[in-house]
């Protein structure tokens, strides 16, 4: 079993792709998921360390390379369950360039955000009644039951609008065999839940169609009382392509590096030791130290980490 790390961490420190793949290695990994924000200067870099087979690309995050057009990388600049047409047909666009890079570098998964429901966040309320004491009092249960109404209320005219832009990107994955991580959000608002996309899934019956599971994310939406982690896990497993894996303060900071959260990760070592792709996900201020001992932690939580292509690393290191 590897571990991969996003280049999330550290694009935005290098203006060569070589060497930010370097600094990568130096904390022992050989595996990387190239994040959205990963700029057309570094790609030349990137690219040279995948053909010396130095790294290994597992996933590519939704949008990637960072659209010429965009001020910077974010992965909802466009978004497949938008009301906005022309929106939506960027967001196809843009994810079809996305996976054919993906292809390119040699990865399994394009990992990306669907997309929100417009309304009102009432999510925002529920995590500050939180900070406030105040979970599951009769406040809380009433503003997360307005929240469910009206986003199930709206969801039926936005849904089938994300369904419109997975039939037209099912070819494209087909084509160039990368698989499409729709990933969980820590937001109720958010595109799919996960009994939308359960039914999503069932629909479309595509093996390129995946789910990909945001460990923080899914453990602040329990948190909230929105769901059971493992019993949508259990669900989704057959559908599981990967996993971004970070702890949680509660009730919602996360993108912390295990083990300084509150996360139970032997809760997921069932899961984590499946055959799919797993990416430790600091936020860029994460201190390198903090990074290296949330893997040393993980190696210990759910297995050895394989070194199998540090060979790989080694031999361009000679050269």
């Amino acid at each position: 079993m590897h571990i991969a790390l996003t280049t999330r961490w550290n694009a935005g420190r290098h203006t060569d792709g070589e060497a930010m793949i370097e600094e990568i290695l130096d904390l022992g990994f050989s595996h990387v998921e190239l994040g959205y924000d990963t700029r057309l200067d570094l790609v030349p870099g990137i690219r040279r360390m995948v053909e010396q087979r130095a790294v290994q690309v597992d996933s590519v995050h939704n949008f990637c390379p960072v659209p010429m057009t965009a001020h910077r990388g974010h992965p909802e600049i466009f978004t497949f369950g938008h009301k906005d047409r022309r929106i939506r047909e960027l967001a196809v666009a843009h994810t079809t360039e996305t996976i054919r890079f993906a292809a390119e570098m040699g990865a399994r998964v394009v990992v990306t955000h669907c997309g929100n429901i417009e309304m009102d966040r009432f999510s925002d309320q529920l995590v500050s009644l939180c900070e406030q004491g105040q979970q599951f009092t009769p406040l809380y249960e009433k503003v997360k039951l307005k929240l469910q109404v009206k986003r199930d209320k709206k969801a039926r005219k936005q849904i089938p609008l994300w369904h419109e832009c997975l039939q037209q990107l099912i070819p494209v994955l087909e084509e160039h065999r990368i698989q499409l991580g729709m990933e969980n959000l820590p937001t109720w608002e958010a595109i799919p839940t996960e009994s939308e996309l359960e039914t999503t899934l069932g629909i479309f019956q595509s093996p390129w169609l995946k789910y990909w599971h945001d460990m923080g994310h899914g453990q602040i939406r329990e948190n909230m009382g929105l769901i059971n982690v493992e019993r949508w896990l259990e669900r989704l497993q057959s559908s599981l392509a990967g996993m971004h894996v970070h702890d949680v303060l509660p009730p919602a900071h996360d993108h912390v590096m295990p083990p300084r959260g509150k996360m139970d990760f032997s809760r997921y070592k069932r899961f984590a030791t499946l055959n799919i792709v797993r990416v430790i996900e600091p936020t860029p201020r994460t201190p390198p130290e903090d990074i290296k001992e949330a893997l040393a932690f993980l190696k210990e939580a759910w297995g050895p980490h394989d070194k199998g292509t540090d060979h790989q690393r080694q031999e361009h290191t000679k050269a």
